[in-house]
This record gives structure tokens, sequence and C-alpha cells, in this order.
């Protein structure tokens, strides 16, 4: 019994020493973090182009209110230009705001009325040129020093074959927009669809709003969508979420946009939607903007077309 003792302590001892000797100390060297400029721009037909600047926060800094207000930028120059005419932005502020604009204003930052309107949020708008189909603008940031430009296009909007409404299953007053869509045979085409209650100021993004062309290059096909508002209203049944109801009026705003646009927003909501899930994908997200910055500028051609749920 000695003797198998020994030849145990023997064994173990040896395997500690295999197993000790085969670590070794790994060090990670962590870049240090630094800001970057982000740029939230859009131009789309018959409206003023609109941009947003705002830094990037570290992902370990604080995540509230007060780091989200302290992230938006001023000060700085914002051109664009359509090849003809040559425009500087006007900055204008949520503590200085035209009368009768404070809703839109509201929507526009996420916040309420009454909040936004004693914060200095500021946005950058063209008060001298408007969107207009077939055109490229060309963007131009001049910050603390720094020169970030960018590039988007106007195109040719495509309009939809039909849209209708039809109630959900055994369901005879609630059901989701559906629509026919016609695609051009050119690829890449890429869509963002919205939608607003008549009556409402702003339009509403659905869960995915943005999608291309795919798996349906050329072709024409049907497709159905939920009702955004549906989820933000308090008094709406839980089993109704989603759903327009009987005799809603419903505007729809399906706007084209590009190759680079489309790749933006696609990646940034998946990762929007895969947030806190650790199985999922590390995505980087792209941007169209050179110099060093972030984010997006980009050129909606929009049509519209009004629903009628009945």
């Amino acid at each position: 019994m000695e003797f198998r003792v020994l030849i145990r302590f023997v064994l173990v001892s040896f395997l500690f020493i295999f197993v000790t000797s085969c670590t070794k100390e790994v060090h990670i060297d962590i870049p240090g973090y630094k800001d970057q400029l982000v740029v939230d721009g859009s131009i789309e037909t018959g409206q003023p182009a609109i941009v947003l600047l705002s830094k990037s926060h570290n992902v370990y800094s604080a995540t509230n209110l007060q780091a989200y207000l302290d992230g938006f930028v001023s000060g700085a120059t914002v051109i664009i230009s359509n090849g003809t005419v040559t425009d500087t932005l006007t900055e204008i502020c949520s503590d200085n705001l035209p009368p009768g604009t404070e809703e839109i204003a509201a929507a526009f930052f996420g916040l309420p009325v009454d909040v936004i309107v004693n914060m200095h949020l500021c946005a950058y708008i063209s008060l001298n040129m408007v969107g207009e189909v077939g055109k490229t603008y060309e963007l131009k940031v001049i910050y603390n020093g720094v020169e970030y430009t960018s590039t988007t296009e106007i195109s040719q909007p495509t309009p939809l074959d039909s849209l209708y409404w039809k109630p959900e299953g055994s369901l005879m007053d609630r059901g989701f927009s559906w629509a026919k869509l016609s695609d051009p045979t050119a690829s890449g085409d890429a869509y963002c669809w919205q939608v607003k209650l008549a009556g409402m100021p702003n339009f509403k993004k659905t869960f995915n709003p943005f999608f291309n062309d795919k798996f349906f290059n050329g072709k024409s096909f049907e497709f159905a969508y939920e009702n955004p508002m549906s989820f933000d209203d308090p008094n709406i049944d839980p089993a109704y979420k989603g759903y327009y109801k009987l005799g809603d009026t419903v505007i729809l705003k399906l706007s084209k946009i590009g190759k680079q646009e489309y790749n933006f927003f696609e990646k940034k909501y998946n990762q929007m939607y895969s947030g806190g899930n650790p199985f999922a994908t590390p995505t980087n997200i792209p941007t169209n903007i050179k110099g060093g910055a972030l984010g997006i500028w980009v050129g909606y051609s929009p049509w519209f077309d009004t629903l009628v749920c009945q």
C-alpha cells in the first residue's frame, strides 16, 4: 500500500509540473480611447439638408441622458454643394427654435418638448438649397481644424404598384399594411420604409425599415409591414400591438437610397438588435465619411402614398 501511495504521489507531482510548465502569461495592450466625430446627415427631395454632429463615446463610459446631451457638437462649419450651388448650413439650436417647430424638433431628437426647449442641442440646416432628383451632393464638415467630406446622390424614386390593408388571420378589424413593388432591373437598389398616421407631424421607421433587392432584383413581389406607432401607445391592448386597425389612415414614405448608405444602416440595425447578445457576431459599422469621422451622409428619394384601412 505504501508503494502504491508513493507511485500516485509521484504521478500527481509529475502531472502538476507538466501542466504548470506549459502555461504562459499573455499581455494584451488595449489602445487608449480617442474621440471621433460622428456625422448624421441627410438630404431628400424637396427638403433642406440636416446634419447632426456628435462625438463618439467610450464603451466603458456612462450611458445616460446627460452623456447623450454632452455628445452633441456645435461651432462647426458645414457646407454642401450640388455641383452648381454651394451653401453653408445654418446652426439652429433647441433653446432658440422658431415658433411652431418645437414638436418637430422634439420628435427629431427623441425628447419631450418641455425638455428639449431647455437644452442646447444644435443641428445644421440648409436654408438656401433643397434636394433634387438626379443631383449629387458633396458634404464638407470643418471642426477643430480638421476637414471631413462625403458624397451622396438622390436617385429616381421607385413607386409601389399597389398598397392595401387586410385583416390578419381570424381578426376582423386588425391587420398589416401590404404592398406590391416592382424592382428596377439594375441591381443594388435599396429602400427605407416609413409611415405615420394622418395628423402626425413626423414619420416613424418600422422595426427593420431598410431593405435592398438582393433577393428580388428586377422582380415584382408582395410584402407586409407592421404599425410602429402602436408599440408606443400604452392604451393599445398588447394583443393588438403591431397592427393597423380598421379605419386608420396611414401616410407611407418609401425612399430610395444608395448602396453605401444601405450598408451603413443594415449593419447599424443588426448591431442594435443584437446588442447585449454574447453570441452575436461583432460588427464594424461602415461609413461613407472621409477624413476619420464616423456616421453617414445619405440622400433620400421618397415616394408617398396614402393607405386607408378598409
